[in-house]
Parts: structure tokens; C-alpha cells; sequence
């Protein structure tokens, strides 16, 4: 890419979207093309082709989507499969149409199978059973992975997808019947911490191990494959990760330390737990050239500050 091509972000007020933009414009890029949802409505294909028609992007970034947790996964399946699956394939249907030079899909780790091996390779999609309480989710990111991969192979374009692991930073969803762990649990400390609440409660057992990127790292990351690799060389997909993983109760309590809460963590273990282990297997990104650089605590303390800056308490 040339920092004047022009690149249209698509999701960009969401928390990969912000953070793609956010690193472009730190390296000099700034011919971009950004729609808010009452402006663009992705799920409708007539308004995505116009879209395309008029402004002619060069390069796309496909960080829309509808996500949730454990929560919203499970009480709005039907929503997330369409929903999902009617963006990637607007979008992407529209980029082959109208002579787009590169895209990148980002996906999600919940596409590999609930009880895979760990670390997750590349290679184990569609190997097994998904994760029932995200399955809808899973299946509409399988269906963009493997548009991309179609669309590079009957057409000749160069459309790229990346895996990313659990994100988290700022303009994060804090939102507790909709967020992912990591923000509901920044959130619930820090409520917990004002109001002097003796105790904190966290959905299941807290056994569970899961890996988190920040998200100016994933961004950093999907630039740097934009600028430097192609669909042929980079392989169907490639994951994005920081290779480490750690229990849901080590960071609960790394929170609530980095919170100040003082008062006790109680698991409810009558919520669900999710896949027992997600971790990514992240050799395919590093033989690519790239390793993440945000330590875990690094970034939770820097998106705590972030998040009370917000919260105005």
C-alpha cells in the first residue's frame, strides 16, 4: 500500500476497526473512506454495491461484525449467523466487483473445534465439533474465511484472512449482557471497587484458559501483513496471538489487583464455562515476521485508565 491508496475500513468506530485506523494514521496513511452504520448499512447488498461503485476503494480492512459473549452468543444465535454472514459476503462480493486491490478478513478463534488440540495450528478448521454456545458466530466467520479463499482461487484476487485471539483496549463493548470476559470483568471490578461491594461474582468455574491481545497488537499485526504479504504466500488464514494463555482465575485476580478491589471473587458455577482451553498457535505469524509487543499487564492497566477515563466514576 501507498500512504495516499485509498482504504476503506469497514467497521471502523469498533474496537479492531479504531485501533486498525488508529495505527495507518501513525504510519502515515490518510486517504480513508469510513461509514457509520445509518450511513452504510453492510447487511444490505444493494447499499454495499453503490457504496463500492461510487468510492472505488483500493485496499479494505473487514473489521465489521456483530459480537458478544459467552451471553449474546447464546440468547441471539440467529442474529449473529445472519448478520455476520450477510456483511462478509456483501463486502466481499463488492471487492471482487469493483477491482479491489486487497482485503483482509478478520475472523475469530472461536472457528476451530470446541475440543481441538492446543495450541490451535491453521490446519485444524473444520476438524471437529465447534463450541455449541458460539457456534452460529463460528460458522459465519468459517463462511468468510472460506469466501476469501474461493474468491482468490476462481477469480485471482488477493484477499487475506487473520484468526485473532481474544481482544481487549479501548472501545471495548463493557456492556454486561453483551461483552466478552475481559471486558465485563474490567468492568464489574471497578464497580465493585466504588461501591465497596464486598465480593465480586464471575461466570463459571474459572478453569477455563484463554489468551488475550491487545488490540492495538492485532492492528499492528493486520497492517503489517497488508503491507508486506500476500493470499498465496500467507496460507489460507494465519492466527494472531501472543502464543500464552492463562486461567479466567488468574485474571480475575490480576483485575482485581490492578483495580484495587480488595473484597472477594466468588464463581458461579452454574454459569457455562466455554471451551476449556483457546489457545492459538502462533508460528505461521512469526515465521511471517511479526510478534506481539503489549504484555498482558501492560495493557490491562493501560485499558483500566481507559475505561474509568470513560465511565466518569
Amino acid at each position: 500500500m501507498n500512504r495516499s491508496d485509498k482504504i476503506y475500513i469497514a467497521g471502523h468506530r469498533g474496537m479492531a476497526g479504531s485501533a486498525i485506523k488508529r495505527n495507518l494514521e501513525s504510519k502515515g496513511y490518510h486517504n480513508f473512506i469510513i461509514r457509520n452504520h445509518s450511513e452504510l448499512d453492510l447487511t444490505n447488498q444493494q447499499a454495499v454495491n453503490n457504496f463500492f461503485e461510487a468510492e472505488r476503494p483500493e485496499y479494505v480492512f473487514l473489521a465489521a461484525a456483530k459480537v458478544g459473549g459467552i451471553l449474546a452468543n447464546s440468547t441471539y444465535p440467529a442474529e449473529f449467523i445472519y448478520e455476520n454472514i450477510m456483511i462478509e459476503a456483501n463486502v466481499i462480493h463488492a471487492a471482487y466487483t469493483n477491482g479491489v486491490k486487497k482485503l483482509l478478513f478478520l475472523g475469530s478463534s472461536c472457528i476451530y473445534p470446541g475440543l481441538a488440540p492446543q495450541p490451535l495450528k491453521e490446519d485444524y478448521l473444520l476438524k471437529g465439533e465447534l463450541e455449541v454456545t458460539n457456534e452460529a458466530y463460528a460458522v459465519a466467520k468459517i463462511a468468510g474465511i472460506r469466501m476469501c479463499k474461493h474468491y482468490n482461487q476462481q477469480y485471482g484476487m488477493n484477499f487475506i484472512s487473520v484468526m485473532p485471539t481474544n481482544l481487549y483496549g479501548p472501545n471495548d463493548n463493557y456492556d454486561l449482557t453483551t461483552s466478552h470476559v475481559m471486558a465485563a470483568l474490567i468492568r464489574k471490578f471497578h464497580e465493585a471497587k466504588i461501591n465497596s461491594a464486598p465480593r465480586i461474582i464471575v461466570w463459571g468455574t474459572g478453569a477455563p484458559r484463554r489468551e488475550f491481545l491487545h488490540v492495538d497488537d492485532m492492528a499492528d499485526a493486520c497492517v503489517y501483513l497488508m503491507e508486506n504479504y500476500d493470499a498465496p504466500d500467507i496460507g489460507e488464514f494465519v492466527n494472531i496471538g501472543v502464543g500464552k494463555d492463562l486461567t479466567i482465575r488468574e485474571l480475575a485476580e490480576l483485575i482485581g489487583d490492578i483495580a484495587g478491589y480488595k473484597g472477594e471473587i466468588v464463581y458461579d458455577i452454574t454459569k457455562p464455562d466455554g471451551t476449556p482451553q483457546k489457545l492459538l498457535d502462533v508460528s505461521r505469524l512469526c515465521r511471517l515476521g511479526w510478534k506481539a509487543r503489549i504484555s498482558l499487564r501492560d495493557g490491562i492497566e493501560q485499558t483500566y485508565e481507559w475505561y474509568v477515563s470513560k465511565s466518569n466514576r
